[in-house]
């Protein structure tokens, strides 16, 4: 056997006891394919995952955010804290009430290309989706007394945010989706004057606006019908979903038009300069600008944190475990004074040309930055009152933070204190001489992965380094490529020390193999976190990208299984990565 082969059980450090360890697979709600889908994941296909999961021993399915997500691609970008994202709904005849075989099959035959395509292509899905949806909404009233009544009776419990979710939508429906509310007529751009607005058309049309709003509790109806049972059924497989609160909400939400008191409606969350991003002057120069209004948590914290225990709570109809979006957050937010439509005014200003375009404002970390042992405290107190409130809606359910980027030193203790699990990404967790921490080392209370949707999978990741080192291995045109082949062999390193896999003797690093991949995958999950995921991607060799941060369009959010759980199923060599993982499982006690 090599080094670069499966190792046996007895190559990995002694593994603890717990009834909590357990293991999951990053598979984002778009990404599954299953016979007879309209070109995106739904939950009829999340169901074969879940099966799939239960024969294998894996804990939980680990999801990106579901919420609604309008005309964004993006999940990150909701116009509602609540409202599900229709374009994952199983469109079934026996699904949805009103559609006939006849319609799906024929919405499947006008989406063949897409149905067949690597990557999802939104507008024809979404387009597709909403018209068999319209049709079934049109034939409704003919459907069975007890799903009407199943409908009244979402609509009277959910009220608390339905009803101004369905009027927003209405208006955007109104005014045209593509346009923000601050697009909007003047007449409209406030909740009194919208509301108004709304009593107006009422008053001349009052069945056609009673249709409308009807609709689109109808399709929440549906996505909260669907999600639950898919909740229902991974619990009878012993199986948990895993949820994902997204830091932010989008500015042209119905959350930030409604609830002005709880937002910033004139900063933008996101995050600070980073110089890793070589190629984007903007990022370099001002961080990353996702666009979020930021919170008015002191109008939040004397409500008693209302908006947040409401998240959270319908959240947990659906998900066990979910995990925070940049936790960070909840301690200080780095802001922007501009839309992220205006980055490109921006990106070669310096700060008073900046300025001087914003009154004087410039990017900042909100409320306070972390630079004294007196703001560090504040900070600390701010995190602890607002996090208690999340702790205490999730009730019995587990909570992930998101904790990566610069962590300032009290979040992760302050984190654990709180029973959260922070992640662990091996190659990142080095110690002052550059040593990874051994992974029997990891806090218990922890979350260990090798990459997240923002990041290249772990093949991805070895290739590239191996292919940076091998380049450039012993003869160094200039500095910059000697420092591209000394940092790449560095990380390689990292890697394979974590994986206790020997450096190789002459000093060319092999290619990523299966070998290298299962070594490392059973050292991960040999280690002591509490929770161990591995990307779908890892789990079958691929080296396809889910995001890229700072990008928009192109691949991002749009990538899809090659096959289906059946075909996996037929092929061995899939099939055995299956098998590899079940045994992995069982040897580390998950």
């Amino acid at each position: 056997m090599t080094v670069y082969e499966l190792p046996h059980s007895a190559s990995i450090p002694p593994v603890p006891s717990s009834a909590k360890r357990t293991s999951g697979i990053l598979l984002p709600a778009f990404s599954p394919r299953r016979k007879g889908d309209l070109g995106i994941g739904d939950t009829l296909a999340l169901r074969e995952w879940v099966d799939w999961a239960a024969e294998h021993q894996v804990g939980f399915l680990q999801l990106l955010p579901i919420n609604e997500n309008g005309v964004e691609e993006c999940p990150y970008s909701a116009i509602s804290s609540i409202a599900l994202d229709p374009i994952y709904l199983a469109i079934e005849a026996t699904e949805i009430p009103g559609l006939s075989a006849a319609d799906v099959a024929n919405a499947r035959l006008n989406l063949a290309d897409a149905r067949a395509a690597s990557l999802v292509d939104y507008p024809a899905v979404r387009r597709a989706k909403r018209n068999l949806l319209e049709l079934a909404w049109s034939r409704f009233e003919d459907a069975a007394a007890a799903q009407r009544e199943d409908l009244a009776r979402f609509g009277r419990e959910q009220s608390g945010w339905l009803d101004e979710y369905c009027q927003f939508r209405w208006l955007m429906e109104w005014h045209g989706e593509a346009l923000t509310w601050d697009q909007w007529p003047e007449s409209c751009q406030t909740p009194d004057k919208a509301r108004a607005f709304l009593a107006e058309q009422q008053a001349l049309d009052g069945a056609t606006v009673a249709y409308r709003l009807g609709y689109y509790a109808f399709v929440q109806w549906l996505c909260f019908s669907q999600w639950r049972a898919l909740r229902a059924h991974a619990d009878s497989r012993g199986v948990k979903l895993m949820g994902d609160v997204p830091i932010g909400v989008s500015w042209h939400s119905s959350d930030a038009f409604f609830g002005r008191d709880s937002f910033h409606l004139d900063w933008w969350g996101g995050s600070p300069p980073e110089s890793m991003f070589l190629h984007d002057e903007f990022l370099q120069r001002w961080g990353q600008n996702w666009g979020i209004p930021l919170y008015r948590w002191d109008e939040m914290e004397a409500q008693g944190f209302p908006w947040w225990k409401q998240r959270i709570r319908r959240l947990t109809e659906i998900f066990q475990i979910f995990r925070i979006d940049h936790i960070l957050g909840f301690y200080r937010i780095y802001a922007f004074p501009w839309r992220p439509e205006r980055n490109a005014e921006f990106t070669h200003l310096n700060h008073d040309q900046a300025a001087a375009l914003t009154g004087g404002r410039l990017p900042r970390w909100f409320m306070r930055p972390d630079d004294t042992d007196e703001n560090r405290a504040a900070n600390r107190r701010d995190g602890d009152v607002r996090l208690r409130a999340l702790v205490e809606a999730a009730g019995a359910n587990e909570i992930i933070a998101e904790d990566l980027g610069w962590v300032p030193d009290y979040v992760r203790p302050h984190l654990a204190g709180l029973g959260i699990a922070g992640f662990r990404i091996p190659h990142w967790d080095c110690n002052e001489q550059g040593h990874p921490l051994p992974g029997n080392l990891f806090p218990e209370c922890s979350f260990a992965t090798y990459s997240t949707h923002d990041h290249d999978p772990l093949g991805a990741v070895w290739n590239a380094c191996q292919g940076a080192a091998t380049r450039h291995h012993g003869h160094h045109s200039n500095k910059e490529e000697a420092d591209a082949a000394r940092g790449a062999s560095h990380a390689l390193g990292i890697l394979a020390e974590f994986g206790g896999i020997p450096k190789p003797a002459d000093g060319f690093w092999p290619r990523f193999s299966d070998g290298l991949q299962w070594r490392l995958i059973k050292m991960l999950f040999a280690s002591n976190s509490r929770y161990v995921a591995l990307m779908v991607t890892e789990l079958f060799g691929l080296e396809a990208r889910i995001n890229r941060p700072g990008t928009r369009g192109g691949d991002n959010w749009r990538f899809r299984l090659p096959w289906t759980l059946t075909e996996i199923r037929a092929d061995s060599a899939l099939t055995a990565a299956g098998t590899k993982l079940a045994s992995i499982i069982g040897i580390t006690r998950r």
